[in-house]
């Protein structure tokens, strides 16, 4: 039941993060679509001036296109991913309204507790299991045991005789009124089960080496993925500290790239191609910092207890 609820919650806030995730890219994808709306009346008026050739208004138009079809596919992974939530939390995808601010941040750098992979409800539920088949070893090692009964009896009976053989008459012999009692001990002992038990007794061993091998197996798992996630946090932070400077640098090329082409020293295909860059550039910037994010849920997933993880990302 732990194992099951601590699975639904895992997935429940990874889905969360995917959420906040498809919003962020939409929300850039949008910024894309406006710039290049920007650029397009821009064309179009230096193209209606004879300042720049027509080719210049269908290269703005395409790009306008491009950029609305990012934003297209940003809406359908949002729709999908919203779905996705609504599947754990019973809320219709129309009415969820995710706002995340503090997911939007990158969280405070703290030293990662050391891993202990048996307090993690998927290594509490094979140790429970491991116990379980042990006590069927014991109870079958005791099988052969002699087993000791003490048996008793008490009767009594009504009668209208006595053992003189006088019938005194009227209602004698309704009430008991002869009693008596037995006591016996009896011994069982399973002689000819030896070799059933035996077997029995065999097949349980192997079941207990097999449960305790995949408990072994599921810590070896756990320790993989904590270290997974440890090594993703660290590439993680280090990208989220990288991204921000991407963002400003396309931006500031983005700006020079316009001005260039308004003033006639540039080319429509600078601009293009800055406006992509700098889209690109916000949508890794925001998911850069969801990746910590994410690889802090892996890190509180393999520990088993995801309950600081929400706190933390609830401020």
């Amino acid at each position: 039941m732990k194992r099951t609820q601590f699975e639904v919650g895992v997935t429940t806030a990874d889905a969360y993060l995917t959420v906040v995730a498809a919003q962020e890219t939409m929300r850039a994808a949008q910024a894309g679509v406006d710039r290049a709306e920007v650029v397009l009346r821009t064309t179009n008026a230096l193209v209606n001036s004879q300042l720049r050739p027509g080719a210049d208004a269908s290269r703005a138009d395409a790009e306008l296109a491009a950029a609305r079809t990012q934003l297209i596919q940003a809406n359908e992974a949002a729709g999908v991913a919203r779905a996705t939530l609504s599947q754990f939390i019973g809320v219709d995808p129309e009415r969820m309204r995710v706002s995340a601010p503090g997911l939007l941040e990158l969280p405070p750098e703290r030293t990662v507790s050391p891993f202990d992979a048996r307090t993690n409800p998927l290594a509490l539920e094979q140790s429970a299991v491991i116990e379980h088949t042990r006590a069927e070893l014991r109870a079958l090692e005791r099988s052969y045991f002699p087993r000791f009964y003490l048996q008793g009896a008490a009767y009594s009976r009504g009668t209208g005789a006595e053992l003189n053989g006088r019938r005194p008459g009227g209602l004698n012999g309704l009430a008991p009124n002869v009693q008596d009692y037995a006591l016996g001990f009896s011994v069982t002992f399973p002689v000819m089960d030896f070799e059933s038990l035996q077997a029995r007794e065999a097949a349980q061993s192997a079941d207990i080496r097999a449960e305790v091998a995949r408990g072994e197996q599921i810590a070896t798992d756990l320790r993989a993925q904590w270290n997974r996630a440890v090594a993703s946090l660290e590439g993680s932070r280090r990208i989220a500290a990288n991204t921000p400077v991407q963002v400003t640098a396309a931006r500031t090329a983005t700006e020079q790239a316009t001005a260039r082409y308004q003033s006639g020293l540039g080319t429509i295909d600078q601009v293009a191609e800055s406006q992509r860059l700098l889209t690109q550039a916000e949508i890794d910037d925001a998911l850069a910092r969801l990746a910590v994010w994410r690889a802090l849920l892996g890190i509180a997933s393999a520990a088993g207890d995801i309950q600081p993880f929400v706190a933390e990302a609830s401020r």
